[in-house]
């Protein structure tokens, strides 16, 4: 059984002319590093935020979304909260309180968790991410990349088995934009969380993945391995070859 499954998902927005998501299909296993990529405006979006469905946008939807064989719609709050993380692609946006310490600590607090297991959880995640050091800082000092990482801490804190990126590293230099790709991947390595992540440009996890979907117009195109999606976009001369690293595409060429 797949641990996400999307079944014949149609989707609508209100008084939209066109289907932002059409017939789309696909599944990922417990564990797997998914890279959902396109180009702007194709989609990617709007199904991340599908996959959380207090996240999702107002729309009509057809078709069925199974998390762990459960329809999506049916996880309660409080499920989706300590089982699926979303990290926005501005982490202003996530970020609801005003010391790192306690952004930590809020999403466990707001489910109710006991407040020994707050601490113990807090301590271990600020350890986990190297930010002891953010600990007692406001977050309006932060810079753009330490924001990201705290959001990103903040989800992992709930201790979830899925984790959505939304284009996370859009608006990092490529310097916070290595370390927070590399603190992700040390989540699905280490931790065994699940990462679906969108990337308009993917290069930078692109060694990571287990599987490349690519979208195109509301539609995947493809849902492949690193290797095989390189050579399908090749074939396709599709322009978001481009935006997957020289290496590969130099690789899969010879």
């Amino acid at each position: 059984m797949a641990f996400v499954e999307i079944k014949n998902l149609n989707f609508v927005y209100p008084g939209a002319d066109s289907l932002a998501l059409e017939d789309i299909s696909l599944k990922t296993d417990r564990g797997e590093f998914v890279i959902l990529c396109g180009q702007s405006g194709c989609g990617k979006t709007t199904l991340l935020r599908q996959l959380k469905p207090i996240t999702a946008p107002c729309g009509k939807r057809l078709g069925s979304i199974l998390y762990n064989g459960k329809d999506i719609s049916l996880l309660s709050k409080r499920e989706q909260a300590e089982k699926i993380g979303f990290v926005m692609q501005d982490p202003e946006n996530g970020i609801v309180t005003d010391k790192v310490w306690h952004e930590l600590a809020f999403g466990l607090e707001n489910i109710g968790t006991d407040s020994d297991e707050i601490r113990r959880r807090v301590a271990e995640t600020a350890a986990f991410f190297n930010i002891d050091g953010l600990f007692g800082r406001t977050v309006g000092t932060l810079s753009g990349g330490q924001k990201q990482l705290v959001a990103l801490a903040a989800v992992t804190a709930m201790r979830p088995e899925l984790i959505i990126l939304d284009e996370p590293t859009s608006r990092l230099d490529p310097n916070a934009a290595s370390e927070f790709c590399n603190m992700f991947r040390r989540i699905n390595v280490e931790l065994g969380i699940t990462i679906i992540i969108s990337e308009h440009s993917p290069e930078n996890v692109f060694g990571f993945a287990d599987k490349i979907v690519v979208m195109s117009e509301g539609r995947i195109c493809a849902a492949l391995s690193p290797r095989e999606c390189t050579g399908f976009l090749r074939r396709k001369a599709d322009p978001m070859l481009l935006a997957m690293p020289s290496a590969a595409r130099i690789g899969e060429a010879a």
